[in-house]
């Protein structure tokens, strides 16, 4: 059974970074379109940042310049380093995974991914 288990979440003041780990178990996604997407409160789920099997990078407006996402391991696949971060990044943030390789994908559109994990809050204070 294939999961992917987010980490790294929490309370930050204004400003501050913190980095998000998802781990998957199951299967290896080392070299697999990846993303990270987020849901705050009354919001739908909206993209955030991904990065392709051949490690394009892909980021919302709102996140560019301040979030980055990498891939370092089979285990780890991807991460999300988030740097400066604000109030308005309040939310659960998902990792998301393509189940086949090397597919050319929309990398923003949630429904080109197969598996999601529960997601990780992070909370942002003013």
């Amino acid at each position: 059974q294939v999961q992917l288990i987010e980490s790294g979440g929490g309370l930050v003041q204004a400003g501050g970074s913190l980095r998000l780990s998802c781990e998957a178990s199951g299967r290896t996604f080392s070299s697999y379109n990846m993303a990270w997407f987020r849901q705050a409160p009354g919001k739908e789920r909206e993209f955030v940042a991904a990065i392709s099997w051949n490690g394009i990078t892909y980021y919302a407006d709102s996140v560019k310049g301040r979030f980055t996402i990498s891939r370092h391991s089979a285990k780890n696949p991807v991460y999300l380093e988030m740097n400066n971060l604000k109030p308005e990044d309040t939310a659960v943030y998902y990792c998301a995974a393509d189940k086949d390789y090397g597919r050319v994908i929309l990398m923003f559109i949630e429904s080109e991914y197969d598996y999601w994990g529960q997601g990780t809050q992070v909370t942002v204070s003013s």
